[in-house]
């Protein structure tokens, strides 16, 4: 007895997406990391501008397979999915390859044990040929009977899968037909120009496969009054906590869902505006928008790209925020437009006090972390114009500053050599005092005060440290520092530091990290006033000086530092 080996069906090629990259140099750069630890690689333009790097071909059963496995390995990205061949417009890796069109083998499953058969003539093996399910008028007839709407959404798909490429205008004219053609011919059926009720939902079906395995559903909150299409597979509801009902990641997948839901007017709108943009899950780069009675936030940072829209109608403000890991472009654009298309107001407002039992968190709004920024320093005012002095260790690589975590600042300069960065906000400020920097040099074991943000923001107004002056000079005779006997936080870095009558005697210095030398906790060192001075001199910058009058009051000291220390932010 033998057994009779089954034939091999052929079916279209799935690959194993890694990641997308925006421009083909970054592409490039990427898949030679991939290829020189991973086989079948391949690189592929997605439209778009974008260039995706994907394993295969493989058959479904493999392509899962290698999904799960290199995953599980940490040899690709969690958020790594399946797609198939007409999600790609061509491909530029492996240089002259071409793996648009190729088909895969699935093996059928083992058959039987059948009795050995006499020789036969040999026949030769049947073409597959796919049996359309209408017959041409039928399909017609079929097509007739769409709307306008469907005919679009149909060119929508085509256009999608890279065989359409003329206007949305639900009119099938020889360019529609030529399309339909095309993707029969590419997919294995007669080419008609008219797609069969059944091909119709084959190219439904491929356009919706980036959508595998995100649970698209839709979801009605009664709470928020809303009603719309979340991927439930990919996230879960967390907290409702007004004005905000946050839907978290419960998978690899680093997504997230917001819906927003407040009475209010056109004030209380815009200042959900301003709010949102202290959120952490709305990055500071993107384009903002805002209109009379709505909005649009766009941000986004090297990890992920968050979408919120918000309207007021009838005093009733919804919206959502949809937040979605980078260079997964295909399936966040297809999400969002399901999410913008499905949101419906239904009856119902969130409730002021939902939530109010929550546990609090200062790092918390409703529920969502508010952004912090990477470093927080201290500075002060030293002109009527709002210029500010801070350590050059507060600007380092900022895409953002900010003076008290309210204004703008941009940067006038930094002296690497004195450690000190000047910064101009960017709007007018008019201080309540700035630094009156002491004309002589201070007497040696004087008194002296560091005003900072010790706790970085997390106190409204500056802590005041008091120590005493050790030397005019640093360790090693350096005449533009002074050093002194005081203990500060790394948060009173760049803060002024006073003489007993409230003079400005010099700028508080960083720590010094990374070196083998540990001096005492006591032993800290200042910018001098004097080098200071000379140096905003040499920038064009006119400052107050004068001689330092008695002995003020600590409390009258402490007063003095609050109108004139500034938080200062890097983002």
């Amino acid at each position: 007895m033998t057994t009779r080996a089954a034939f091999a069906q052929q079916e279209d090629a799935v690959w194993v997406q890694v990641e997308a990259q925006p421009s083909l140099a970054q592409a490039n750069r990427q898949i030679i990391n991939y290829a020189n630890r991973l086989q079948d690689v391949n690189g592929f333009a997605l439209g778009g501008g974008w260039y995706g790097i994907a394993l295969g071909p493989y058959n479904r059963a493999d392509a899962e397979t290698v999904l799960r496995a290199y995953r599980r390995d940490g040899l690709i990205p969690r958020d790594a999915y399946i797609t198939f061949t007409s999600s790609f417009e061509s491909q530029f890796w492996p240089i002259g390859a071409n793996l648009l069109n190729v088909r895969v083998e699935t093996p059928a499953a083992e058959p039987l044990a059948q009795p050995e058969a006499q020789p036969a003539a040999q026949i030769a093996p049947e073409t597959e040929t796919i049996v359309p399910d209408e017959t041409p008028r039928e399909a017609r007839a079929s097509e007739a009977q769409l709307t306008r709407d469907e005919k679009k959404e149909l060119q929508s798909w085509l256009k999608w899968a890279g065989f359409y490429n003329a206007a949305i205008d639900g009119s099938y004219g020889r360019g529609t037909r030529a399309s339909m053609s095309a993707w029969q011919a590419a997919n294995g059926y007669e080419t008609t120009g008219v797609l069969t009720t059944a091909q119709r939902a084959a190219l439904k079906g491929q356009y919706n496969a980036v959508l595998d395995g995100l649970g698209l559903q839709s979801v009605s909150n009664f709470d928020a009054g809303i009603e719309m299409m979340i991927p439930t597979e990919v996230v879960s509801l967390k907290s409702a906590e007004y004005p905000f009902v946050t839907y978290t990641p419960t998978a690899d997948l680093d997504a997230q869902v917001v819906m927003i839901s407040q009475t209010g007017d056109q004030s209380t709108l815009f200042g959900l505006y301003d709010i949102m943009q202290t959120l952490d899950i709305v990055p500071l780069e993107g384009p903002r928008e805002r209109k009379d009675n709505s909005f649009v936030l766009v941000g986004e940072d090297a990890a992920r790209i968050s979408h919120t829209e918000v309207s007021l109608i009838r005093g009733e403000i919804k919206g959502f925020t949809l937040v979605w890991p980078s260079g997964d472009e295909e399936r966040r654009r297809r999400v969002l437009t399901e999410m913008r298309s499905s949101f419906n107001r239904i009856d119902g407002v969130l409730d002021p006090s939902a939530g109010s039992n929550a546990v609090q968190d200062i790092d918390l709004l409703a529920g969502l972390e508010i952004r912090k920024p990477k470093l927080s320093r201290s500075g002060f005012y030293i002109d009527n114009k709002g210029t500010v002095i801070t350590t050059a260790e507060a600007v380092g690589s900022c895409q953002r500053i900010t003076l008290d975590d309210e204004y703008d600042a941009e940067l006038v300069g930094v002296n690497d050599q004195l450690g000190v960065a000047v910064l101009r906000p960017q709007t007018s400020l008019a201080p309540i005092a700035v630094a009156s920097f002491r004309n002589s040099q201070p007497r040696l074991k004087s008194e002296v005060a560091v005003a900072g943000y010790s706790f970085g923001g997390v106190l409204s107004a500056p802590s005041v440290t008091f120590g005493t002056l050790s030397d005019l000079r640093g360790l090693e005779g350096e005449e533009t520092l002074t050093r002194l006997a005081l203990a500060p936080l790394p948060g009173d870095a760049g803060g002024p530091v006073f003489d007993t009558g409230g003079s400005v005697v010099g700028m508080l210095l960083p720590k010094a990290d990374g070196t083998s030398r540990q001096l005492p906790g006591d032993v800290s060192f200042a910018a001098s006033g004097d080098a200071i001075r000379a140096l905003l001199t040499q920038e064009g910058i006119t400052t107050d000086a004068g001689e330092s009058l008695g002995i003020m009051a600590p409390e009258d000291l402490t007063a003095l530092a609050g109108d004139m220390t500034v938080l200062v932010s890097c983002w």
